[in-house]
């Protein structure tokens, strides 16, 4: 069976006007943004204030929340993503990692094999590559070139976590959504997904939302801040931690509250 053709969306983000209800709950109020092709910017602020659920439009995982209503402009490339459109393409296009690790239950190299064969890929040998190119831009071929066809749940947490970094990237995204990444590792697996990012950030558009303010400085080109929903600012990284223009990112960012 061929491998099916799926369109590759583009790699820079434009969001204008956008809001975005929970039933009565207005979550997200007014944002407007624009998140340039390969780079990496982090998303910041306090718990609740609008920074993942943000994350999620990008590739409408808040599709499958209940009453969740959106409103505004998502623009990839200039393809408004809230359109007439597969989404099945955009999710492959914008691949995404979650806080927890997830790997399925099933052996290495069938988890970064899965989305491959979903759409289309079947020759073994198509497959073999695919594994390892994806589990060295990963970070992680050294670690389990010998126990490929071992179960993914028997390694560490940070070994997981990149198995998944893997697996989204085995679809060949444009663009890396990460959902605090790095919240639940310890810190020399932290070190280890930080300098991956800054790898995958030369070929991949990466937007990863964050608690760690020095995660965020360190590996960063953009920063926006969000606090009840709203984007405060958003810019260069030095720059907003050096000089932020808003009152309440300086409060935020020197430990003043949140």
């Amino acid at each position: 069976m061929k491998a099916r053709e799926i369109p590759h969306f583009g790699q820079s983000i434009r969001v204008r006007h956008a809001d975005l209800w929970y039933g009565a709950f207005h979550a997200l109020k007014d944002i407007c943004i624009d998140l340039p092709s390969r780079t990496l910017t982090a998303f910041i602020g306090p718990s609740g204030c609008g920074k993942s659920t943000l994350l999620k439009c990008f590739n409408r995982m808040n599709d499958m929340v209940e009453k969740c209503r959106v409103s505004g402009e998502f623009l990839i490339d200039g393809v408004s993503i809230y359109g007439k459109i597969d989404v099945n393409a955009l999710r492959k296009s914008v691949g995404m990692v979650f806080q927890k690790p997830n790997p399925f239950p099933m052996s290495i190299y069938d988890n970064i094999a899965y989305g491959p064969r979903t759409f289309g890929v079947r020759k073994r040998a198509e497959l073999d590559a695919i594994v390892e190119d994806s589990l060295r831009r990963a970070a992680i071929w050294d670690e389990v070139a010998d126990r490929l066809n071992r179960s993914a749940l028997g390694l560490s947490g940070g070994q997981q976590q990149r198995i998944c970094i893997a697996r989204a990237l085995a679809v060949k995204p444009s663009i890396l959504l990460m959902d605090e990444p790095t919240a639940a590792l310890d810190p020399i697996s932290t070190e280890k997904i930080e300098e991956l990012c800054l790898e995958l950030r030369k070929t991949t558009t990466i937007v990863t939302v964050t608690h760690n303010l020095g995660q965020a400085a360190r590996i960063s080109d953009k920063t926006a801040f969000f606090l009840s929903g709203e984007l405060v600012e958003c810019g260069d990284t030095k720059q907003l931690f050096s000089a932020p223009r808003d009152e309440r990112t300086r409060r935020y960012i020197t430990g003043k509250f949140g």
